[in-house]
């Protein structure tokens, strides 16, 4: 291929309109490096709904209370589904191609795990044949 043709080329490719794309998603985004699962899975627990919702898991274990469990399975649902569907501009899936945010998949499988195991260690106890408490 021609420089002629590859030239023509790369000017078709909307380069600076990406670029706009993340400085408004991620503006700290260092260009040339591809943001992975495990940078974006951290962004997302560390913004101010993840971590409030780490720390209402947490009170759901600590007191062992189905009802804040339940809450907060919930809240965790919510968030996530306002993570990954709610996208109408499409500026999400931008910033993919671009590569300043990453999937959430690894969030995600973090948020069921988080959630089974609150679902599981909140249930109420059932006592056994003998009485005993199981």
């Amino acid at each position: 291929m021609g420089p002629l043709r590859r030239g023509l080329i790369l000017a078709l490719l909307p380069g600076a309109a990406l670029a706009e794309v993340c400085d408004k998603e991620r503006p700290l985004w260092d260009g040339p490096s591809h943001a992975s699962m495990l940078d974006e899975a951290l962004n997302l627990f560390l913004s101010p709904a993840g971590v409030i919702l780490l720390v209402l898991s947490m009170a759901a274990l600590r007191f062992r209370n189905q009802w804040i469990g339940l809450a907060t399975v919930l809240l965790w649902t919510v968030f996530v589904t306002m993570v990954t569907m709610t996208d109408p501009t499409g500026v999400r899936l931008q910033a993919m191609t671009e590569g300043c945010i990453a999937s959430p998949t690894l969030f995600i499988v973090a948020v069921a795990a988080i959630c089974v195991g609150i679902v599981l260690y909140t249930k109420p106890r059932t006592s056994g044949a003998d009485g005993s408490e199981s």
